[in-house]
């Protein structure tokens, strides 16, 4: 298993869990398009879902139009669906998504999640249980465009008040309205993390 390790302070890539559509809010697509930037201009290599179209494809254009580097992973069976960004400097086509998602685990730092459907937020929610189970410390943060993600948040305040997430498996979900704060709050969410945590256990990634 190749693994992508970090200092305690360094964020190299990160993955970012977003929609193959564009949304209903212009400020969806201004906000991918201003994340891409942000990464190239800091030297962060983008990985994410490997298409062109929606938040997809305005996040992974924006990072190649700045001069930044993207790892796109894409299943076989969605290379046309999602129509494949064919000029990222890598591309891996997997068989299936459980292999995508190990995959996109092994190569970040860190993870996003801006506004998307159910795959999103599938993706997202695997990576939130994973770090509650203490199988990695990488930052998960939601960029929360014009409050997109305030029900999930009001349904994980929901689950703690009913004791349903409850110590010692509480979670730590980062937040940022804007998406000028996002590095900032995965570096130093990231520069806390305790060591010998960040990567998952091998007998995990066997089973995806």
């Amino acid at each position: 298993m190749r693994c992508h390790m970090m200092g305690m302070d360094q964020i190299k890539t990160v993955c970012v869990y977003c929609g193959s559509g564009p949304g209903s809010n212009p400020r969806f697509v201004e906000a991918a398009q201003a994340l891409g930037k942000i990464f190239a201009e800091n030297k962060i290599r983008l990985v994410y879902g490997g298409g062109s179209v929606g938040l997809m494809g305005a996040v992974a254009e924006s990072t190649l139009t700045h001069g930044g580097l993207v790892t796109g992973i894409i299943p076989d069976f969605l290379r046309s669906r999602e129509r494949m960004l064919t000029h990222v400097q890598e591309m891996i086509v997997t068989p299936d998504m459980h292999e995508r998602k190990r995959l996109m685990f092994e190569h970040s730092d860190a993870f996003v999640a801006l506004p998307g459907g159910v795959g999103t937020l599938e993706e997202l929610v695997e990576q939130i249980t994973w770090q509650q189970l203490g199988r990695h410390s990488k930052p998960v943060l939601l960029a929360n465009i014009d409050g997109f993600w305030e029900p999930l948040l009001v349904l994980l305040a929901h689950m703690r008040e009913t004791k349903f997430i409850r110590p010692p498996f509480e979670i730590d979900v980062l937040k940022a309205d804007r998406i000028e704060d996002v590095l900032p709050r995965l570096r130093a969410a990231a520069a806390s993390a305790p060591a010998g945590t960040r990567e998952m256990a091998p007998e995990l990634a066997q089973k995806l």
